[in-house]
């Protein structure tokens, strides 16, 4: 059973790059299926990259089906990713953004609307996906995570935090 701790800001460990995943052995597999788990059992949360359990490898997981978000415009449901790669964007939208490891907060980031992303599957098979809307600003912040980069380094000014009513 893998061990795991959800790191929070300011630990300095979130601000490492992560390293390609090369293996998909039965620990990758068990690391996804921990990072679902996660995902699942945490209120609101709709992604989560390896990196904020204090993993170091490109790999993420998202699911915006159960997100009481009203504008999402595509919902492909489980997602797994590893290695994820944007290969194409366009349109630029401002979200509000939280995190579980930034419980405190929220902010307002500027992100592309619409994003193809090249990845492997759980297996290491590559695949691509389109997507749009809250599920490709999902993906874009998971995978922010992967590069050592929290939405608080992309906030769209200073004063575009705002203290959390209801932690997560």
């Amino acid at each position: 059973m893998l061990q795991y701790e959800i790191l929070k800001f300011p630990d300095k460990r979130l601000n490492l790059v992560s390293k390609e995943v090369l293996t998909f052995d039965d620990k990758q597999k068990e690391l996804t299926e921990l990072l679902i788990s996660i995902m699942k059992e945490s209120k609101g949360c709709v992604g989560l990259a390896a990196p904020q359990i204090n993993y170091q490898v490109r790999t993420i997981v998202v699911n915006v089906s159960f997100s009481k978000n009203k504008t999402i415009i595509k919902n492909s449901g489980l997602i797994v990713m590893n290695n994820p790669v944007i290969i194409k964007k366009e349109g630029i939208i401002v979200t509000r953004e939280g995190c579980l490891s930034v419980p405190e907060f929220t902010g307002n980031v500027r992100r592309y609307e619409r994003i193809t992303v090249s990845a492997l599957d759980i297996s290491g098979k590559e695949f691509t996906l389109e997507t749009e809307g809250f599920e490709a600003v999902v993906i874009q912040h998971e995978i922010d995570h992967l590069d050592g980069i929290l939405f608080l380094d992309r906030l769209v000014s200073p004063n575009d935090i705002f203290k959390r009513k209801v932690l997560p």
